[in-house]
């Protein structure tokens, strides 16, 4: 039978500019009596990775520009949000209501950048890492010194979707795992050859890792067990739709 496992990793501590987030979870894991596999696959929660790597600004101390301004009068924002949206921002893709849709520096499509005001105290605003790749492999290498296994690690964070309402979270930043199930060109059990079927795997435990993690449980690092990964170094970059291929933007 198969089964799967998620389970929350509890008394995590607050972390701070230039915490090691991997030693932090393998400390975590042998206080709680947690004993990781190498197939395991620990998702972290960007905003503990964002504070560990000081990508917190306070919004007092940044002046916005004037277009910055113009746009917090059009859609009823912070002018120094805004201004931090912009400044991880390639381009607008959608603005309307209260939302900026943009395309960050890292090739994601999503509301505000990802700069988000919750979970890191008020009056201030955390930004995605500056290569959430990057990251997650730091992250492995950490647990590894530690524990002397190397699972692997998805950096997560939620994202809207274009026609559901609501969120899920998706993998930013993945290592030690393939983040993409490929089944094209195989059959399914009746015979019918797949043409469609391809998964995103990473997105798909990050999501299922968010039912543990909750927004406001205090709950930022999560063990997901015995889902069935392909092994291998692994981008979040290889989620990321062509624009070619992209019929909404």
């Amino acid at each position: 039978m198969k089964r799967l496992e998620i389970f929350g990793v509890d008394g995590f501590g607050e972390v701070g500019p230039g915490d090691s987030v991997g030693h932090m979870i393998a400390d975590a894991c042998s206080r709680n009596g947690i004993v990781l596999n190498a197939d395991d696959v620990v998702v972290v929660a960007q905003k503990i990775v964002s504070k560990a790597e000081g990508m917190l600004h306070r919004l007092d101390r940044i002046t916005p520009s004037a277009y910055a301004r113009q746009l917090g009068r059009e859609l009823d924002k912070d002018p120094a949000l805004v201004e931090l949206i912009l400044s991880e921002s390639k381009r607008i893709v959608r603005k309307g209501g209260r939302a900026m849709i943009v395309e960050t520096h890292h090739g994601f499509v999503c509301a505000n950048a990802g700069v988000d005001s919750s979970n890191v105290g008020l009056g201030q605003a955390a930004l995605l890492p500056k290569d959430p790749d990057a990251s997650a492999r730091k992250i492995r290498a950490d647990i590894q010194e530690r524990r002397s296994q190397a699972p692997a690690v998805i950096i997560s964070d939620s994202f809207g979707r274009a026609w559901r309402v609501g969120t899920v979270d998706v993998a930013v930043g993945v290592a030690g795992l393939k983040p993409i199930k490929d089944e094209r060109g195989t059959k399914d059990r009746y015979g019918y050859e797949l043409k469609a079927a391809v998964a995103a795997i990473a997105d798909e435990i990050a999501s299922a890792a968010e039912l543990v993690m909750g927004k406001k449980d205090g709950v930022p690092v999560v063990i997901v067990r015995g889902c069935e990964i392909e092994k291998e170094e692994g981008s979040a970059k290889e989620l990321l739709r062509p624009e070619a291929e992209d019929l909404f933007r």
